[in-house]
């Protein structure tokens, strides 16, 4: 026995002949109309939420008359009513550029909608008293139900080829490779060497030698010979105290001539603040 397909038509016409319904539904089925008991909702631009149950309809038509059907509000509860697997079908005017419009946002609320093989296709007037050219609008709901799953195809993983080592393998021992230098032990400097800079002081407890050499370093006396006749053995000594050693007699003095007497500024011992 043939199964029964339920089929709601919806139209914002006064009157609406069954005929006109069979003529939509067989732009669905090419095959043919088949075992269908339609129902039919006249002046459905009145309505915001259809009496249907959850998934109940098999075919859903939609037969318009204006661009504004149908509405934001109605156009939801079609994924709401349309079963899994069910088809919808919008049947509209293709004359006016408001309506072409109107077809391709209801193209883009199918698609968000998760419907899916959705075409639009020329057709001709499911009312045979009018001759105006129409455009119809199908598409297929999914045929997977709210909640259901199913697996993931999984790419096949490589797998690795497979080393295997022979315990009779000869290996290289390590210590083979080294030498006889890498072998000696790096020689650490004596502990308590105070060797390690040449602007460093001797240690309190030196035991290199440093503190012996400083001691023997003496600091020169400034002389008035010196300032009457500035010298420099290294010639150094008249830049500043930025060249100047650290026994140099003219440490303090501001930089001067050699030759020339050294002379202080009015100013020099003038606190700066």
């Amino acid at each position: 026995m043939e199964m029964q397909e339920s089929v709601l038509a919806l139209t914002d016409l006064a009157v609406l002949p069954t005929s006109a319904v069979f003529n939509a539904v067989k732009m669905i089925n090419n095959e043919g109309v088949g075992n269908i008991d339609p129902q039919v909702i006249t002046q459905a631009s009145l309505l915001y939420k259809l009496p249907m149950d959850f998934a109940s309809v098999d075919i859903m038509v939609f037969i318009c008359s204006s661009s504004e059907f149908p509405d934001h509000q109605l156009f939801e509860e079609i994924p709401r009513v349309v079963k899994p697997g069910g088809m919808v079908l919008l049947h509209q005017s293709s004359e006016s550029a408001p309506g072409e419009m109107k077809t391709s946002l209801l193209v883009r609320k199918l698609l968000v909608a998760g419907f899916v093989d959705v075409k639009v296709f020329p057709v001709n007037s499911v009312l045979q008293s009018e001759a105006a050219q129409f455009l119809g609008i199908k598409a297929r709901k999914p045929s997977w139900k709210i909640g259901s799953s199913f697996a993931l195809e999984r790419k096949p993983t490589k797998v690795l080829p497979k080393v295997q080592i022979d315990d009779d393998m000869d290996l290289i021992d390590e210590d083979s490779l080294l030498s006889e230098e890498d072998l000696k032990k790096p020689q650490l400097p004596p502990s308590g060497d105070c060797e390690v800079g040449s602007t460093r002081k001797a240690c309190k407890n030196c035991t290199c030698g440093r503190a012996e050499v400083e001691e023997k370093v003496q600091k020169l006396e400034l002389t008035m010979d010196h300032l009457t006749n500035p010298q420099s053995a290294c010639g150094s000594c008249g830049l500043g105290d930025a060249f100047r050693c650290g026994t140099c007699p003219y440490k303090g003095l501001p930089p001067f001539k050699l030759g020339e007497k050294v002379t202080l500024a009015g100013n020099f011992l003038v606190a700066d603040i």
